[in-house]
């Protein structure tokens, strides 16, 4: 059974410790001594110096004690959005926040406050289990630079679970997009406006041009597009000869994320060269889609153990990335778990408290099928 003082008392600890994406250097110390007095093999990886952070993604290892038993990985991610400093946690009915000029932090702190609970149930409770793994990711806001990061080889699991998903426990997304992001330059030719205005190729206008003919938003079920950022001109007086804007596309079918991103590249070069620009179109992929059929081995084992302490199990899509589409692309099929985090990365962020303590049962009757199940 879960500590529920426990719980709440170590989920206040560490969103009290700013955790700002590329510097979680003083909340992985924390993590790393929780997890080395919880006797875990405990290693850090070189992401830090990969991505110009002062700390690596924390490893740690648990043998099994149930033969036969699957292994599994569990993650989240260390990092927050900012405001992240001097979070004041608060709780009021059954709901925690912030006090309301920050964010509050579980996003993720509450995947991470599960996982760390569980090892100790684990422990304490002398719970049979299988090879569990644990990844704490640095950087995963803003481009899942810890997961991305990782050498694959480290991973030792046959399948994982990224507790990192608003939702309520129970909830499993096994289907994720991909996500292709495209870095534009139209090219036009300066000119004064006043003086020579003929002279001159509006980079704004041939831009405007190509946006009015690109299919954005919701494309179909699995698929959207975005025009995110969009930057030029210097002055009035000035026909503007650049303009630079960032897009993305996603979906959870790779063929229909390589139609939408060709569609875009394709209307921007094409619509620019006609009216007498030029357009620069870079793209990179950001990460891959993942698609887990409901009869997967992680999702019949996540749907049984929410059964098992009376949660609802509801299996869904979603159109965001996490470090779960890293962990499938590295061949460890991973789903994501709702935590119950909500209103993230505003500072109206909350949690209900009994959500808290249901992730952490979640988790821990998940270790517990687990370790009854044979490969």
């Amino acid at each position: 059974m879960i500590n529920r003082k426990r719980i709440l008392d170590e989920f206040y600890e560490l969103v009290q410790i700013k955790c700002s994406t590329r510097a979680e250097r003083q909340v992985a110390d924390v993590i790393k001594q929780k997890l080395v007095n919880l006797h875990t093999e405990v290693t850090e990886d070189d992401t830090g110096g990969k991505i110009g952070g002062n700390c690596g993604n924390v490893i740690a290892f648990l043998p099994g004690t149930a033969a036969g038993a699957p292994g599994i990985l569990f993650t989240a991610h260390l990092d927050c959005v900012e405001p992240c400093g001097n979070i004041q946690p608060v709780l009021k009915d059954g709901i925690i926040t912030s006090a309301g000029d920050t964010i509050l932090g579980s996003d993720d702190k509450s995947g991470v406050v599960a996982i760390l609970e569980v090892l100790r149930v684990i422990k304490e409770q002398n719970i049979p289990h299988g090879n569990i793994q644990v990844v704490f990711t640095v950087a995963e806001e803003g481009g899942l630079n810890g997961s991305k990061n990782i050498d694959p080889s480290l991973l030792k699991a046959d399948f994982g679970y990224a507790l990192d998903s608003s939702g309520s426990p129970g909830e499993i997304v096994n289907m994720a997009p991909g996500q292709n992001q495209l870095e534009i330059i139209v090219h036009g030719k300066k000119a004064h406006a006043g003086v020579a205005p003929e002279e001159g190729i509006n980079a704004i206008v041939l831009a405007g041009k190509a946006l009015a003919g690109i299919r954005d938003g919701r494309i179909d079920q699995e698929t959207t597009a975005n025009i995110g950022i969009i930057e030029g001109g210097t002055a009035t007086n000035i026909v503007p000869d650049k303009v630079k804007i960032v897009a993305e596309a996603r979906s959870r079918n790779m063929e229909k994320l390589t139609a939408q991103t060709e569609h875009m590249r394709q209307v921007f070069e094409e619509t620019v060269k006609a009216s007498g620009g030029r357009a620069e179109v870079s793209i990179s992929k950001k990460y891959d889609a993942y698609v887990l059929p409901e009869t997967a081995p992680v999702v019949q084992l996540a749907r049984q153990a929410a059964e098992s302490i009376g949660l609802t199990p509801v299996i869904k899509a979603t159109g965001g990335g996490s470090d779960a589409n890293f962990f499938n692309s590295y061949g460890v099929p991973t789903v994501v778990l709702g935590t119950g985090m909500s209103k993230v990365h505003t500072t109206d962020e909350f949690i209900k408290e009994e959500d808290l303590y249901n992730i952490c049962a979640f988790t821990l009757a998940i270790v517990k099928a687990a370790g009854q199940a044979n490969k």
